[in-house]
């Protein structure tokens, strides 16, 4: 089965800086898309950055300037390094990837477990 698997996450201080690493394996075929997700309690999961295979990316307005995602397809691998964390960046991070299959001709997405970042003095 496909598998993400995260991790880099934990506990900074206002100001420091993370970098989140997800790992894709299994039976794949294509991986077309991968990207970073946030939920803080009692809100909803929120795009955070997202990276198509020719490295075309799209930010949420709060994180653009401060994140940076990049992927290495080889590796089925997809990195966000965020920078001058805030407060409000609190949340579990999770990784998605729009993934094929082997044997299939379908592409679904696929979710991480989630990994904790906290941003506290």
């Amino acid at each position: 089965q496909v598998q993400l698997v995260e991790s880099g996450g934990g506990l900074v201080q206002p100001g420091g800086s993370l970098r989140l690493s997800c790992v894709a394996s299994g039976r794949i075929f294509n991986i077309a898309s991968m990207g970073w997700y946030r939920q803080a309690p009692g809100q909803e999961r929120d795009l955070v950055a997202r990276i198509t295979r020719n490295d075309s990316t799209n930010y949420s307005d709060s994180v653009k300037g401060r994140f940076t995602i990049s992927r290495d397809n080889a590796k089925n691998t997809v990195y966000l390094q965020m920078n001058s964390l805030k407060p409000e960046d609190t949340a579990v991070y999770y990784c998605n990837a729009d993934i094929r299959p082997l044997y299939d001709t379908i592409v679904r997405p696929y979710w991480g477990q989630g990994t904790q970042v906290t941003v506290s003095s």
